[in-house]
C-alpha cells in the first residue's frame, strides 16, 4: 500500500471509530415521546432510534402514553428515569407539566435531549444538553411567505394538537409569512379524522372566501383531504402542510396538496442516539442545536419520498 493509500485508510479509521461499538459500551438510552399509538407519523421515529441504536452499538427504547396523555407522559420519564439509563431522548409537548421530570432526571445526573417538540431555549432551562427538531415558528413563516407567492389571501390552520403550544406556533409564522392577523382563522380540530373533516367542511362553508389551507401534520391532513373531496375543491384551494405521510404523498402527487414540510423525523430520533453515544464514550458534543428542518416537497421532488415514506421519510 503506498503512502497515500495509508494516509487515506487511517483517515477511514478514525471517521469510523466514534460508530464502533465494544462489549463494553452497551449505553442505553430511552425516547418517550407523546405520541399516542393511533398516530403513524411516528413510526419513522421508531425506525430512526433502531437503526441509530444497531449501528452505534447501544440499547435503545422506545416508550410512549397510548393515548397520547402528557400526565401520562411524565409518569413514563420518571418511569425511564428510575431505569437510570445512560440518557433520555424525549419531547416537550407541555413545558408546565414535563419540566418537572425532565429537570429531575437531569439532577439524577441523567443526560438529557429533546427533540421534536419544544423550543432550543426550553431544553436549556430544563438542563438538556440540546434540542434537535425544527424551529416551528420560522417553519411557519417560511410556509406563508411561500403561500403568499402562490396567492393565498386568507386561509384556515388546521391545529389537531393545539394543547402543544409550540405546534401552534407554525400557524402564527404562517399568518406572519402572508401578512394578516392570525384571528380565528387556527382550529382546534381535535384528532378524531370524523370530526376533523366536518370541522373542516363547516369552516369552509362559511367562510367562502378562503382560498389556503395549512394543516399540521398526517391526523389533520387525511381528513382535510377527505373533506375537500367530499365538497369538490380539491386541488381549486391551495393546500400546504407540515409533515409527511402516504396520503399527503399522493395528495401532492396528484396535485392536491402544493407541498409538505418535512422536519425530517427520523433525523429528530437517529442524531441524538448518535451524539449521546460519542458524548458518553469521547465527551464530544455539537456547539449548538440541530434543525432537522425545514424543508419543502413538491411534486418534483418525490423519488426519494415515496420509496422510503413511513420508514424514513
Amino acid at each position: 500500500m503506498n503512502s497515500t493509500l495509508k494516509k487515506l485508510a487511517l483517515v477511514a479509521v478514525a471517521v469510523a471509530a466514534p460508530f464502533i461499538a465494544t462489549p463494553a459500551m452497551a449505553e442505553k438510552y430511552v425516547l418517550v415521546s407523546h405520541a399516542p399509538d393511533s398516530d403513524t407519523w411516528w413510526n419513522t421515529i421508531k425506525n430512526g432510534i433502531a437503526l441509530a441504536g444497531e449501528q452505534v452499538g447501544v440499547d435503545v427504547e422506545y416508550r410512549n402514553p397510548p393515548t397520547g396523555d402528557i400526565a401520562d407522559m411524565a409518569r413514563l420519564i420518571d418511569q425511564a428515569a428510575a431505569s437510570s439509563p445512560d440518557g433520555i431522548i424525549t419531547t416537550l409537548a407541555d413545558f408546565d407539566v414535563l419540566k418537572g421530570p425532565i429537570s429531575a432526571a437531569v439532577d439524577q445526573g441523567i443526560d438529557v435531549i429533546i427533540m421534536n417538540t419544544g423550543t432550543p431555549e426550553q431544553a436549556r432551562e430544563v438542563g438538556a444538553l440540546m434540542y434537535v427538531g425544527q424551529p416551528e415558528y420560522d417553519a411557519g413563516l417560511a410556509a406563508g411567505i411561500r403561500a403568499k407567492g402562490e396567492g393565498v389571501t386568507k386561509f384556515l390552520c388546521v391545529n389537531h394538537a393545539i394543547q402543544q403550544p409550540t405546534v401552534g406556533e407554525r400557524c402564527r409564522g404562517y399568518a406572519d409569512g402572508l401578512g394578516i392577523d392570525l384571528g380565528d382563522a387556527m382550529m382546534d380540530s381535535g384528532t378524531d379524522p370524523a370530526e376533523i373533516k366536518n370541522k373542516v367542511l363547516a369552516y369552509l362553508s362559511a367562510n367562502t372566501d378562503v382560498d389556503g389551507i395549512l394543516t399540521l401534520g398526517p391526523v389533520s391532513a387525511d381528513p382535510t383531504l377527505a373533506a375537500l373531496e367530499e365538497n369538490g375543491m380539491a386541488g381549486d384551494i391551495h393546500f400546504g402542510t407540515f409533515d409527511l405521510g402516504e396520503e399527503i404523498v399522493k395528495g401532492i402527487k396528484g396535485g392536491v396538496i402544493a407541498w409538505g414540510i418535512d422536519q425530517q423525523p427520523f433525523l429528530q430520533a437517529y442524531m441524538p442516539v448518535v451524539i449521546l453515544a460519542n458524548w458518553d464514550r469521547y465527551g464530544v458534543l455539537p456547539g449548538n442545536n440541530i434543525n432537522s428542518g425545514p424543508g419543502f416537497v413538491t411534486k418534483d421532488g418525490l423519488a426519494k419520498v415515496e420509496e422510503f415514506a413511513g420508514e424514513y421519510r
